[in-house]
């Protein structure tokens, strides 16, 4: 259990009441999560019902784990997903106690009054820094507060660098929460600083040089990344890009940065800016981390660097159907990029010229010129040997048999692999020497914990450490591991010539099978299996299909380039395709499951766990977030080996060491000198300080909101529906309020929530037909961008737009555009290659998939215009953003009746249980039967049409408006041609 600081108890006393709400920001690494547990222990009671919101279900596993610990055992913290029926989460808020639940949920169950609104306790909001007008939590809070005007709010945030960009962040967030206190809690405050600094661990900085090569390949990409911002700024002078630098091109937000600066003209910059901006993106991929790895430069071997840098050179010269690329990479033809691609070569291998005289005949006649031959050779050898300086000699001697001719291997080293060797040394050293010093008694472990930034980095210093070897000179110990590398280069390079020679695009390097991934625990790796279906399900929820793991490179892979290296290239894969084949498959082949096979071994953590002593235990773990408290709680580590810098682990240390008294702790800091994990480090701790200080600057001057009282929005609904049709003039009032019928299922976008805040009733349910029914005529389709691609594909947007026409006056497709992105369908240049003519034949038949984005866009244009054919009652609205949906959505609703959500759905509904007394089953099983007639739409035909008899005597018109256009014509045509079309007999 996590042991409160004096810090954490000043926090609690400030905002445990329950009669006060406020928001709290907290620096990163101080332990936010063991101040949330603290409080929902508080709060646990029967009689209480307080919920979560806003967490992740990793961080409601955690919780609910650390709750358990506490005490909060029965029932605990209990989570509500998607899965839990709306029974079980009535009975479940009756219990009271501590209930984590989704946004979403949360929201449905409030307006369908699931959940006792007015006996909630209080609410909890995490990741107060993602509150936004349009958000979810934005939208439970004015829930809330309609009802409940005596329960609290408690907010809580550790990234304050969120919430300094735009005008006033930090009272938009206040006044969406609907609080007045915010308290802010910096690493400086006054508090924290007197309770961290009274036992501070030892901290050993190591500031590790880089080599030669990898210093000049990381001044040529930075020199590459300011030319091409140069050239973004130079072609986009009428955008400001001041935000745009290397200092901000260290952090996850530069691209949130790109995509708000561009996206409103994105329509609009040419094909040279959106190259640059890709180029931005590989760039940032090989200089410093991005979000889903590491930086390739500092955490690759230098074998994996120099295929990445290969693969880019081989699909940026030319596109999948073998013609030149367009629009190519600037930075690739730089000299910078030269230096890049030159030593990056030099830190792998050395190619020399091999005279091929010299070489091809003698393995041709090796065995036909009998002894003297054969003398004659082991004589010249000898000869040879005794010439050599005896260094020569002996690496001659050792030269593997499977590297190609002319090949000398380099096979250079990462310099912190070197230096964690020697830090691992010392601390066995130091183990020893406190050994005698050390009783049973005393707290902590000798297991060595090393953390570092991703799973792939942790995966290489794990596979270092295993074929280590302590007694070769420095910068050597990893050799054996990088020759088993370089023989999976080699493969590679050979399948890569194959490919060229065939025509198809190049491959990546193949990966073995990742020892990170055996070293987890059940836990951690049932863990990564629920985040990626959970991305995979919510690609599939948007209407498109996982992306493919091919694609993810798809930014980097798309820049061009000219023919530097590209040649050189080529020829290599040749040479060693060539000597691969000399040497014969089999070789190569079982070369290459030797690999596999040595990668694969099973060294799971749990099942070894507690086989050896701690202080044989290593532990490599990557950094996560407030979990990692958790696992230095459990191990107890003495010693600490940080392989990358992390600004709030530092934290996690201090907060650690002050929870354990007695305990010392040694930290080793590891980071390369003036390199760009120095800058990202020191600009990152810059950034938080000046984000902290903005924060208390803002709140010193804020102005407080205050809140409005939702009954007079209310008042003004009832006013917008007197009736002025009635004779006479006078007016009556509607006693009604205005109201909207949404489908569960819309509540993932931010439309209920604006459509609420416009004074709308927004009624939840289950619709069978459309999204949004705002009167009993009225029925809205709402379709974003990617939706209706994906609409239109699968053909899911006919069916809907059918079943709209067959029930609804007035169907609606609403094509709805994202807020700050360009309101056009394609891009200008895609609408003005519409605009050529065919006047002249081309010259040369053109690849169907050179134009893939000129022709998807066209399809689109063209399948909706035969979608208004089809439907021509089908109205289509074309929205900016869900803020101008609303307005329209307010303005058809005016002077309308108001819709029945019992009546919306049974629309459309194969069952209905109040359905099929006193009906006619042989003459409804007669109507299935003909065309344009389905389960869906029946019931509403049965409605329209007393007997089968009437429905024949309808003329075509009549029947297409009771059954849409093409169904009706269809059923009209088989009752009345049916016999025509029979020969005579």
């Amino acid at each position: 259990m996590s042991v409160l600081l004096p810090f954490h108890k000043s926090i609690l006393d400030k905002i445990h009441d329950p009669a006060s709400s406020e928001l709290v920001l907290l620096a990163r690494g101080l332990g936010l999560r063991r101040i949330v547990c603290k409080l929902l222990q508080i709060y646990d009671s029967p009689h209480n019902l307080v919920i979560l919101v806003h967490a992740t279900p990793e961080e409601e596993a955690a919780i609910g784990e650390e709750l358990g610990m506490m005490g909060c055992r029965n029932p605990g913290l209990r989570i509500v997903g998607f899965e839990t029926g709306r029974k079980d989460r009535q009975d479940l808020y009756k219990k009271g106690g501590l209930v984590s639940i989704t946004s979403q949920i949360f929201t449905v169950d409030m307006l369908a009054s699931d959940i006792p609104t007015h006996l909630i306790t209080g609410i909890l909001i995490l990741h107060a820094e993602r509150v936004t007008p349009t958000s979810a939590e934005a939208f439970i809070v004015r829930l809330y507060r309609e009802k409940n005007k005596n329960g609290f709010l408690k907010a809580f945030s550790d990234q304050p660098e969120f919430i300094t960009s735009g005008m006033s962040p930090l009272r938009t967030i206040m006044k969406e929460l609907q609080m007045r206190t915010v308290h802010i809690y910096p690493r400086f405050h006054a508090d924290i600083k007197d309770s961290l600094d009274r036992k501070t661990p030892d901290i050993v900085e190591l500031h590790q040089a880089m080599s030669e090569a990898m210093s000049e390949i990381h001044h040529a990409i930075v020199q590459c990344m300011t030319t091409t911002l140069s050239e973004l700024k130079r072609a986009n002078t009428m955008l400001d890009l001041d935000d745009l630098t290397i200092d901000n091109a260290y952090f996850r937000s530069f691209d949130m940065i790109v995509r708000r600066i561009l996206d409103p003209v994105w329509h609009k910059v040419g094909p040279r800016t959106k190259q640059l901006v890709s180029d931005l993106a590989t760039l940032r991929r090989l200089l410093t981390q991005s979000h889903s790895c590491c930086s390739y430069l500092l955490t690759y071997d230098a074998l994996a660097f120099h295929a990445y840098l290969e693969t880019l050179i081989a699909s940026n010269t030319t596109t999948d159907t073998g013609n030149a690329r367009q629009n190519q990479s600037p930075w690739l033809l730089t000299d910078a990029a030269n230096v890049i691609f030159m030593y990056a070569k030099r830190r792998c291998y050395v190619m020399s010229t091999v005279p091929k005289s010299a070489t091809a005949p003698a393995r041709q006649v090796i065995d036909l010129e009998g002894d003297d031959y054969e003398w004659a050779i082991a004589d010249e050898m000898e000869a040879n040997a005794q010439t050599r300086a005896s260094g020569s000699g002996q690496e001659s001697a050792r030269r593997k048999p499977w590297l190609p001719d002319g090949m000398e291997p380099v096979l250079e080293e990462l310099p912190k692999w070197s230096l964690l060797g020697d830090v691992l040394q010392e601390i066995e050293e130091e183990m020893i020497r406190l050994e005698p010093l050390l009783s049973s008694h005393s707290p902590g472990t000798n297991t060595v914990l090393i953390m570092a930034s991703s799973l792939q980095t942790c995966s290489h210093i794990k596979d270092y450490l295993a074929a280590m070897n302590a007694e070769a000179p420095r910068g050597s110990q990893g050799r054996r591991m990088m020759e088993d590398k370089l023989k999976l280069y080699l493969w590679w390079k050979g399948k890569l010539s194959e490919r060229k020679a065939d025509g198809r695009g190049p491959i990546a390097l193949p990966q073995p099978k990742d020892k990170a991934v055996d070293n987890l625990s059940e836990a951690l790796k049932r863990k990564d299996r629920e985040k990626q279906e959970r991305a995979a399900s919510r690609r599939r929820v948007r209407g498109g299909a996982p992306a493919p793991a091919s694609t993810r490179d798809a930014g980097a892979r798309a820049a061009g380039r000219g023919t530097m290296g590209e040649v050189e290239i080529k020829q290599e894969a040749e040479d060693i395709a060539t000597f691969l084949s000399a040497q014969g498959v089999d070789q190569a082949e079982a070369s290459m499951t030797h690999d596999f096979q040595m990668f694969s071994m099973d060294d799971d953590f749990d099942a070894n766990y507690g086989l050896l002593g701690p202080a044989q235990t290593v532990v490599v773990r990557p950094y996560s977030d407030d979990s990692d408290d958790q696992v230095l709680q459990e191990i107890k580590p003495r010693f600490i080996v940080m392989y990358e810098p992390n600004l709030e682990f530092i934290r996690r240390i201090e907060v650690y060491r002050n929870s354990n008294p007695g305990l010392g702790v040694r930290v080793y800091f590891m980071m390369y000198k003036l390199s760009c994990e120095e800058g990202k480090y020191l600009t990152g701790l810059r950034r938080e300080k000046e984000s902290f200080e903005r924060l208390i600057k803002e709140r010193g001057s804020m102005l407080m909101p205050i809140h409005e009282d939702r009954t007079s929005a209310a008042g003004e609904a009832i006013i917008k529906n007197i009736s002025t049709r009635i004779a006479g003039g006078r007016k009556e009032a509607s006693t009604e309020p205005a109201r909207v019928i949404v489908d569960m299922r819309e509540f993932r976008s931010s439309l209920p929530s604006l459509l609420h805040a416009s004074g709308l009733l927004v009624l939840p349910v289950t619709l069978t037909v459309g999204d949004y029914i705002l009167t009993p005529d009225i029925c809205v389709e709402r379709k974003s961008i990617p939706d209706l691609v994906s609409s239109f594909n699968s053909g899911r947007l006919y069916t809907q737009c059918e079943l709209m026409s067959a029930h609804y006056k007035q169907p609606v497709l609403l094509i709805e555009f994202e807020e700050h992105k360009s309101f056009s369908l394609e891009a200008v240049a895609d609408i003005k290659s519409y605009a050529k003519t065919n006047k002249y034949p081309p010259k040369k038949k053109a690849d169907p998939r050179s134009d893939n984005a000129s022709s998807a866009a066209q399809s689109i244009q063209s399948k909706l215009v035969l979608l208004t054919l089809t439907f021509p009652r089908v109205r289509v609205l074309w929205s900016s953003s869900p803020y101008a949906t609303a307005e329209v959505f307010n303005d058809l609703k005016t002077l309308s009746a108001q819709p029945d959500p019992a009546k919306a759905v049974l629309v459309g509904a194969e069952e209905d249980p109040d359905a099929g007394a006193g009906v006619n089953t042989a003459a409804e099983e007669l109507l299935r039967s003909l065309p344009g007639i389905t389960a869906k739409n029946v019931k509403h035909v049965m409605g329209r049409v007393r007997s089968v008899r009437e429905l024949c005597e309808m003329e075509m018109k009549d029947v297409q408006e009771v059954l849409g256009v093409e169904p009706g014509k269809a059923c009209w045509e088989f009752i009345h041609k049916g016999d025509t079309r029979r020969k005579p007999s």
